[in-house]
């Protein structure tokens, strides 16, 4: 459960597994908190630390934004010296011949050539340990082989793979599988105002996302219990029809009758 993030609200968790238990799913073992591991992250960001691969940043947003870096590669700004005293997010130092290339099952060969990957944050500047090293670290303890996950994140699976170099930990199989949209593109979310999914719809539900990602369910499985079509859909998987999608749109919603 990825919870560091301060905005986390109570009892948000809690409804999350309720939700996934309502759509077919169980875990192995008891559910891990990332709220709990901070002494593995601090250990982690420590040997990080004393191999050189980090240092310390005093760029805002505000400032990357308008020299254009926010939106791309970090220009090495602090690489040798932090540029004001104050509160400093880590960065790992990404090795600038160091290159990515991996075989993603869904997406095909990725590569990302050296010095485009550029220095991510891993500690932000309140303290807290960012997202690409937490689960770096989490798949580690987990003993983690494959992950698959949103075509969203396939751009971080560089800066986690430059980290399990670091850490000399392995790295899992990937797999990403496309996003569903708005039929604009929009990535579906509360603020463009995406309905929620609903554990009462869960059998209606997973049989239109099973139709939409191409996996043609039949007919006769709608209205089955979302274990049974769980079930189908692992024994009936056509990983080809998602082979090379970042994005699969939602069909457009009918414009309402006129009054």
């Amino acid at each position: 459960m990825e919870d560091l993030d301060p905005r986390c609200i109570t009892g948000c968790a809690a409804q999350q597994l309720r939700t996934l238990e309502a759509f077919g799913f169980s875990w192995d073992g008891p559910v891990e908190y990332q709220s709990r591991r901070a002494e593995h992250y601090q250990a982690a960001l420590e040997q990080l630390q004393a191999a050189g691969l980090t240092y310390e940043c005093s760029c805002s947003r505000r400032e990357l934004s308008s020299e254009g870096g926010s939106l791309g590669r970090y220009p090495g700004t602090c690489r040798y010296g932090v540029r004001h005293v104050g509160a400093t997010a880590t960065r790992l130092r990404v090795d600038e011949h160091f290159a990515v290339s991996f075989e993603d099952a869904l997406q095909g060969r990725i590569e990302q050539p050296a010095g485009t990957l550029g220095d991510v944050i891993i500690r932000r500047r309140d303290g807290i340990i960012a997202y690409q090293l937490a689960v770096v670290v989490d798949d580690a303890l987990q003993g983690i082989t494959a992950v698959v996950r949103g075509a969203d994140l396939l751009d971080s699976t560089g800066w986690q793979i430059a980290l399990q170099h670091g850490l000399g930990v392995p790295t899992p199989r990937y797999a990403h599988l496309p996003l569903l949209t708005e039929p604009g593109g929009l990535k579906l979310a509360k603020r463009h105002r995406a309905a929620a999914i609903e554990p009462a719809r869960a059998s209606e539900q997973l049989h239109q996302v099973l139709e939409l990602l191409g996996q043609n369910p039949p007919p006769t499985l709608k209205g089955a219990e979302p274990g049974m079509l769980l079930a189908w859909a692992i024994e009936h998987w056509q990983p080809q029809a998602l082979r090379g999608l970042r994005e699969i749109a939602l069909p457009a919603r009918p414009s309402p009758a006129p009054a």
